[in-house]
């Protein structure tokens, strides 16, 4: 089992930025990946960003050079710097971790809105 709680969201002027953070607990070590989701309202959910055991990093098109993945291994959390917010990247966003046999585990999501 694995528990991730995010945390960092809010609101803010488009332009503006935000950290997320998402914690993770339990089995951490059957971790393979991490990553960053977000759901906008009505929509389905798209992947953002993902970082992996060995902290190689990928980007949604939508969120490149905006957007930055890390993590800290000391301290059992996943960031994501977000930069250069628009108000289209209103959603709420949701850590996940994926575990080596492919399980996926989710965080229960932080709600992020941009003002225009």
């Amino acid at each position: 089992q694995v528990q991730l709680v995010e945390s960092g969201g809010g609101l803010v002027q488009a332009g503006g930025s935000l950290r997320l953070s998402c914690a993770a607990s339990g089995s951490i070590f059957s971790i393979n990946a991490m990553g960053w989701y977000r759901q906008a309202p009505g929509e389905t959910r798209e992947w953002v960003a993902g970082i992996t055991s060995g902290g190689s990093t990928n980007y949604a098109d939508s969120v490149k050079g905006r957007f930055t993945i890390s993590r800290d291994n000391a301290k059992n959390t996943v960031y994501l710097q977000m930069n250069g917010l628009k108000p289209e990247d209103t959603a709420v966003y949701y850590c996940d971790a994926v575990l080596g046999n492919g399980y996926q585990y989710w965080g229960q999501g932080t709600q992020v809105t941009v003002s225009s």
